[in-house]
């Protein structure tokens, strides 16, 4: 049970960070995956109570959010069948409706409203709202899946100017006005870059990448852009870390100084991460010191 005395240390310990984050730009990757699999009673209530400090302590979070798990659950209520292809789902004309359907009326507005009923100021917004998140096709194999291009940052800027908490949808569009499903990884990383964010925080259902994927006690806590490359060409980071371990690169070569794999089925973990020392997950480093 905390006490007074332990309260306030934990508040002396998250001001330094408070104070270097203040008027920063986080962008928070929400994954499917962690929503669906943690343990909390609320598990999206407790996310939102995080988002919603960040934006108390002047810092300016951005949400993009996957939906997997909620995509493949409608997808087998309708009958339609996945098809994955290294790691991509196949995205014919019907299931590019069912993923846009997922994705905005469904994931989006559920983020939206726990945030504000918080206290916060969330709007939700698809990455095809007026173009915002540009693509191209990525492979005509696999339909309807792009890959981003670039992203308009205005009305995020405006949203985040107003004291908003920007929820995207990864959902692009390219130059015929075609809409894709998009990896929300790659999403958050060009957001984050577009930005000029000062951290990315990927919440996931795993702990961090680990250098043995069977054994847990071999958790990366902190490494360098450089590091993580050699990692992957060496075959130590392989399977399903690859694809979290690439977004990272891609985040750092677009200028995010600090990137983070963290388990989003603990409670609080993205407060945890910005502000105690200790850190929590993976950190991969771009051209900055940051803490461990």
């Amino acid at each position: 049970m905390s006490t007074p005395a332990s309260t306030a240390q934990v508040l002396i310990e998250a001001l330094p960070y408070i104070q270097r984050f203040a008027g920063q730009t986080v962008v928070v990757k929400y994954g499917g995956n962690a929503l669906s699999g943690t343990e909390h009673a609320d598990p999206l209530d407790v996310f939102a109570q995080d988002i919603v400090m960040l934006r108390a302590v002047g810092i300016r979070p951005v949400v993009v959010h996957g939906g997997g798990p909620q995509i493949n659950a409608m997808l087998e209520r309708l009958g339609v069948k996945s098809e994955f292809r290294d790691g991509r789902r196949v995205t014919d004309d019907a299931t590019m409706q069912v993923v846009r359907m997922v994705l905005t009326g469904e994931v989006n507005p559920s983020i939206v409203s726990a945030i504000n009923s918080r206290g916060g100021r969330a709007v939700g917004l698809s990455g095809a709202d007026d173009g915002m998140i540009s693509v191209v096709q990525r492979n005509p194999e696999l339909g309807f899946v792009g890959d981003v291009t670039g992203v308009r940052t205005a009305v995020l800027e405006q949203l985040l100017d107003d004291g908003c908490i920007p929820v995207i949808a990864t959902i692009g569009v390219d130059a015929e006005g075609q809409t894709y499903n998009i990896n929300a990884d790659s999403v958050a990383a060009a957001v984050a870059g577009a930005l000029g964010a000062a951290k990315l925080l990927y919440l996931t259902d795993i702990e961090g990448l680990r250098r043995d994927v069977n054994d847990a006690t071999s958790l990366i806590s902190k490494l360098s852009a450089g590091e993580l490359r050699g990692l992957l060409g060496d075959g130590t980071i392989a399977g399903g870390m690859i694809p979290k371990a690439e977004s990272c690169l891609e985040a750092v070569a677009l200028g995010v100084p600090a990137v983070h794999i963290l388990d989003g089925r603990v409670a609080h973990v993205t407060i945890i991460e910005l502000f105690t020392d200790a850190g929590i997950g993976t950190m991969v480093l771009g051209n900055t010191v940051e803490k461990g």
